[in-house]
């Protein structure tokens, strides 16, 4: 059978796309306005594709040269027409276009948008590239005839949303000479989307910058009326460019329905020559955390769209969306030649160096601006300071840190080391998983006691980039739960030189007892200078990994054998003279103390008792001593 004899097929959605159908048609988005940007968008997208195709096949455009996009209002019945004369679909792109989701994490975004609320959810449509499914927000029924550039087929894709859509030939007669014709039968509520004057008003408002030409028809045997002249946005002098302009071709580009933070648009010159367009987005993107940390640059050549898979970002500026447009390479660029290239290169050293200029200079003039900014993506920024070892002394001095001392602000290392204390000589800083449970670390005590500051970091990326940081003003950085903490060189914020307590000679015999009966459980027992309240807490040695970073690897099963912690003890702490106090001959309860201790370091260090059961047989032996005391 042909494909033109081909009969009407019925297919089922997959259950990924037909969960989300059910979303849009029981939409809870506020402003279905979106649908319109994604189906122009995509339109758009297809006329891009033509044209570069048509680089090596020139009579695709079968005399027909000049993209375009029509939107026809028909009032009368209720329907709103988007058509393009881009690269068309046949068959199978059809089936395989509309009745798949085919990006991966469709789960987590299913998730997410059922919990989505108003502007969210618009946001996250876009974002996750499923804008097509939008139309049924106001729509009950979809038909889309396509005609792919150079076939001699169209076909007919049809559905109201419901579990399944059909596909059939569709006469050559219905269908554009070229292109995708979607024609959406408006629900009832919908029908305001066949008035020009919204139709205009929301074209203007989202898509004014789309470099395809948009005209509207007021009614199908109505004549065009252009509303986008398709003069791509990066091409026209800044001084022509309004505020309100970047903000309209950023949501675009960028699939969201916020403000930039920051926008970067310059021309290169000399060597190589290239405009860039660059946008720090005002909110998260929802992909920010994906696996493979792909940038979301688009590299356009003499304004012909090329791919959005260049490398013109390092991956911890993976949030910056907008595209860089070159004349310096042929339009039939390979994606190997893309990846080998000196040009790309280059472009990707100007373009990251510019925007992390751009970063700096809203850092110093506009602070609360920047605050916003690093909220949002400083975890994703500190991976540089790990991976791009040309500019970590550049990404160190952007960084901003929670302290001890700073509240709910944020401290730059500059103000840090402007406040350090008379004999400190290190930037001090704690890894783990929250801020709360950062707080009540009991290896702050000493260093909170003193009045000295210490960098709470809670980003999963902070247990790696600080082994490889470089010193900051000659200062070296320094984990608080690692090796010895050497305090007693600063003074009490009251004033003069404080000595380390020192221990009695029951406590040394008892830290001495410690450290025989818990053998190679651990690698030390010694007493403390940086605990002020807790009994004990737990310290890695001196060299390796800090306690947070070592966890890390095992749980990812790059350790196989961790180092035996230290065990320190508050020679001062009620505790732990009573237990020094025992009689030396109660060798069951000072055996079953000491191990006790070593569980209570381990719960105060975020992890649980070695051997549950042991612990809690231990915890009944002192229970009982104590009641018949």
């Amino acid at each position: 059978m042909s494909e033109t004899e081909m009969s009407v097929e019925k297919h089922v959605f997959e259950a990924d796309v037909a969960r989300l159908l059910h979303l849009m048609v029981h939409s809870v988005y506020s402003d279905k306005n979106v649908f319109l940007r994604e189906l122009i968008s995509n339109a758009a997208d297809a006329c891009e594709k033509l044209r570069y195709e048509a680089i090596v096949s020139p009579e695709l455009l079968a005399g027909d040269p000049t993209p375009r996009i029509t939107l026809t209002l028909d009032e009368e019945n209720s329907r709103l027409v988007v058509e393009d004369n881009g690269i068309g679909m046949g068959r199978d792109e059809l089936v395989e276009a509309l009745g798949t989701i085919a990006r991966s994490g469709t789960r987590a975004f299913m998730e997410r948008i059922e919990a989505a609320q108003g502007k969210e959810g618009a946001q996250l449509i876009g974002q996750f590239g499923v804008g097509f499914y939008s139309a049924f927000m106001v729509a009950d029924k979809v038909d889309v005839v396509s005609r792919r550039a150079g076939s001699e087929h169209a076909f007919l894709w049809s559905s109201d949303g419901k579990g399944s859509y059909t596909v059939s030939a569709a006469e050559l007669a219905d269908a554009p000479a070229r292109g995708t014709r979607i024609t959406l039968h408006l629900m009832e509520d919908a029908r305001t989307y066949t008035s020009r004057w919204t139709v205009e008003r929301i074209v203007k408002d989202q898509s004014g910058h789309v470099p395809v030409p948009i005209s509207i028809l007021e009614k199908p045997d109505a004549e065009p009326v252009q509303v986008g002249d398709g003069t791509a946005l990066w091409t026209k002098q800044k001084s022509e460019i309004s505020k309100e302009d970047y903000a309209d071709f950023y949501r675009g580009v960028a699939g969201q329905y916020d403000d930039p933070a920051l926008t970067v648009h310059f021309r290169a010159e000399g060597r190589h020559e290239y405009t860039a367009l660059a946008f720090v987005p005002g909110s998260k993107p929802f992909d920010l955390f994906d696996p493979d940390r792909k940038g979301r640059m688009k590299l356009y050549v003499k304004r012909v769209f090329i791919t959005d898979e260049a490398e013109l970002l390092p991956r911890y500026l993976r949030f910056v969306r907008g595209l860089v447009d070159t004349s310096d390479l042929p339009l039939n660029v390979s994606r190997e030649m893309i990846q080998e290239s000196p040009l790309l290169a280059s472009i990707r050293k100007g373009v990251t160096n510019r925007v992390l200029t751009a970063i700096e200079k809203l850092a110093e003039s506009e602070p609360e601006s920047f605050a916003t900014v690093w909220e949002n993506f400083g975890s994703v920024l500190k991976e540089g300071i790990y991976e791009d070892y040309e500019r970590r002394e550049q990404l160190v001095a952007l960084s901003r840190f929670r302290t001890t001392t700073s509240d709910e602000s944020q401290r730059s290392l500059a103000d840090y080391v402007k406040d350090m204390k008379d004999g400190q000589s290190a930037i001090y800083y704690l890894t783990g998983d929250n801020l709360a449970q950062l707080k009540a670390s009991p290896q702050l005590e000493g260093f909170r006691a003193r009045g000295i500051e210490v960098l709470l970091l809670t980003d999963p990326v902070d247990s790696f980039w600080v082994t490889s940081a470089p010193d900051f003003d000659g200062k070296p950085w320094k984990s608080i739960t690692q090796g010895a903490a050497d305090l007693s060189n600063i003074a009490k914020p009251e004033g003069g030189k404080e000595e380390t307590p020192q221990a009695s000679q029951l406590v040394i015999d008892f830290v001495a007892f410690a450290k025989e009966t818990l053998g190679e459980a651990v690698s030390d027992v010694r007493t403390s200078d940086r605990l002020t309240e807790s009994a004990v807490c737990l310290v890695a040695p001196e060299h390796g990994p800090d306690r947070q970073l070592e966890k890390m690897l095992q749980g990812a099963g790059r350790l196989d054998d961790a180092a035996r912690p230290i065990l320190e003890v508050n020679p001062n702490h009620a505790l732990i003279t009573a237990m020094a106090a025992s009689p030396a001959g109660d060798t069951a309860f000072r055996t079953d103390a000491v191990q006790l201790l070593l569980d209570q370091a381990r719960v105060l260090d975020g992890d649980k008792p070695q051997d549950p059961r042991a612990f809690a047989e231990r915890l009944s032996r002192v229970f009982d001593r104590a009641l018949k005391a």
